[in-house]
């Protein structure tokens, strides 16, 4: 296992994908838009703030208490999240389907149980989050800050 987690940080070095990683994301956003996995996985989709673009990318869902859940495994300033924080939580998840929905940015004193539900059914994240998927929500705590969560909500009607 250290092989492939030294691998996947390998993806990620200095907190952004590397252009291997940038192809293979490419790659599972369109296989996970096309519904062909996992009920788990989609393709998020939103507009970036420097070209206006809509930028897509592979994320896993954690399902907790109810709702759907996204993290950032590489924490606050993946480009994602900042996208998401200048398009106001406005974006677009695809798998089989297109369901227009917004980010909602959840608490860090709330983060601890969702980031354990999704260190569990997301195992590429696990070498980027320093806290293994059955340890105690304390731990989750401690690190709960660094690492964005958001619930997937339905977008607003105007």
């Amino acid at each position: 296992m250290r092989v492939y987690d030294n691998y996947l940080r390998w993806l990620y070095r200095h907190g952004r994908p590397n252009l291997f990683a940038r192809i293979q994301n490419r790659s599972s956003a369109w296989l996970f838009a096309a519904g062909i996995w996992p009920r788990r996985v989609a393709a998020l989709g939103v507009r970036g703030r420097r070209s206006g673009r809509v930028i897509w990318f592979p994320v896993v869902l954690a399902e907790f208490d109810d709702g759907r859940y996204v993290v950032s495994m590489l924490g606050r300033d993946a480009n994602w999240v900042r996208n998401v924080a200048a398009a106001d939580g406005h974006a677009v998840l695809r798998h089989g389907g297109r369901e227009k929905v917004h980010l909602a940015e959840v608490e860090p004193g709330r983060r601890a149980p969702i980031l354990r539900q999704y260190l569990r059914v997301a195992p590429g994240a696990r070498p980027h989050i320093p806290v293994g998927p059955n340890a105690p929500l304390a731990d989750y705590e401690r690190i709960a800050s660094d690492y964005p969560v958001f619930r997937i909500e339905p977008e607003p009607v105007d």
